[in-house]
């Protein structure tokens, strides 16, 4: 998938909760963030059941939208009608790009089918066990088992496969540089981000644009300001870290690109 040609500017995010991994939901929504700017993210399950329960901290935290489907008949949930019909509702506004389905039910296939006849670009989330059937009505299809959530990435980070960075000096003795942003416990989770966006904008020559990694950051975590880290703007925050990454700058005319490659 090239990301960079799908980046739509109003995208649907419908969950339902009945037929979703709790523990990837962050995960996924940083995957989806890739293809755009999301307007709206509803979720949707029984909230009374005893199984969501752990949903109430977790969507309130990532600002998604809880819809109530009481189980009118026991053993059969409604979230998937109430997913239709919304996806419906939201469709005939004509205000929406793409829309993405988030559940391993094949019930969601026709409605998968329809927004594509409709031109919205489908993308489809489930586990492995989802229906080849609804994974090809889709125009993409993300398993969350491929999905690695902050927990899993901190495990890495112990196991010795990802290594912390620490301040580095000019030469030994002398005082750590005053960025702050070199001693900031999160520029972890950034320089994290920085090789997500890095795996998913990379070209055939093995670089990704620094514009297409800032606007990926940002709407994974909206607070992201360069200066929180004492650093004026995103280049000369790559730039301060030469061990993690080679930049170059691609000039087109009167146009010109920051690029980046993680070492």
């Amino acid at each position: 998938m090239n990301v960079e040609s799908t980046d739509f500017q109003k995208m649907v995010v419908l969950i339902d909760a009945d037929n979703t991994q709790l523990s990837k939901l962050e995960a996924m929504l940083h995957e989806v963030s890739a293809y755009g700017r999301i307007v709206v993210k509803k979720a949707y399950g029984n909230w009374k059941k005893r199984v969501l329960a752990k949903w109430e901290d977790e969507i309130k935290r990532l600002a998604i939208k809880a819809e109530q489907q009481f189980d009118y008949v026991a053993g059969k949930n409604t979230s998937d009608i109430a997913i239709v019909i919304d996806a419906m509702d939201l469709l005939n506004t004509g205000m929406y790009d793409a829309f993405v389905i988030v559940s391993s039910d094949s019930d969601f296939t026709p409605l998968a089918v329809r927004l594509k006849e409709s031109g919205i670009y489908v993308i489809g989330v489930g586990e492995k066990k989802t229906p080849e059937a609804f994974c090809s009505a889709c125009d993409d299809f993300i398993y969350l088992e491929y999905l690695d959530t902050a927990k899993e990435e901190e495990k890495k980070e112990k196991n010795g496969k990802k290594k912390e960075q620490k301040p580095r000096r000019e030469e030994k003795g002398e005082p750590l540089t005053l960025r702050v942003g070199y001693l900031d416990p999160d520029i972890s989770e950034i320089h994290n981000l920085f090789h997500i966006a890095y795996d998913k904008f990379q070209d055939d020559d093995g670089f990704a644009p620094l514009t297409a990694a800032g606007n990926y950051i940002k709407r994974v975590k909206p607070e992201f300001n360069t200066k929180s880290y004492g650093f004026s703007k995103l280049s000369d925050m790559i730039k301060a870290f030469p061990e993690l990454y080679e930049v170059k700058r691609y000039t087109a005319g009167s146009s010109s690109i920051m690029l980046y490659r993680c070492r």
